[in-house]
């Protein structure tokens, strides 16, 4: 296991932003950890790097573009018995194909093993995400 510096953890925050805004499923499955697990507030549990690039992939089959605003990223500095990683806060501006924009506030917490993501937890409030599904399945109907 390598301790990856603060550029690397950086630069791999950015590739894997990028990957979502760009739909490039195979680019974030590169940004994961084998054994990568991603946690979300909204479910309480983790699942699998699989699970999670399936609903990646979906979200960005409904979506036409996908930003990130008011992006920050700050470094987690690591332990003996802890990987490093970073916190990301940031505003996701997502228009679905049927025309809604989500605006969502979350925060990310990121662990880095072997310069992959090991370990995402996502937190967000899930209100703005239940009204943008309801305005594009009653836009779509």
């Amino acid at each position: 296991m390598t301790a990856p510096d603060d550029d690397r953890i950086l630069a791999l925050a950015d590739r894997f932003i990028a990957a979502i805004r760009a739909g490039d499923i195979e680019a974030v499955k590169a940004c994961y950890h084998s054994e990568a697990e991603v946690w979300l507030n909204t479910a309480g549990v983790a699942v699998n790097r699989e699970a999670n690039l399936a609903v990646l992939a979906a979200f960005a089959a409904k979506t036409s573009e996908r930003r990130y605003e008011d992006r920050r990223v700050c470094i987690l500095p690591g332990g003996p018995n802890r990987p490093g990683g970073y916190v990301q806060q940031h505003v996701l501006h997502a228009t679905h194909k049927a025309g809604p924009v989500l605006v969502l506030p979350a925060v990310l917490v990121c662990q880095i093993q072997d310069d992959r993501i090991i370990r995402l937890e996502e937190y967000f409030d899930s209100a703005p995400l239940i009204a943008w599904r309801a305005q594009a399945d009653a836009a779509a109907a």
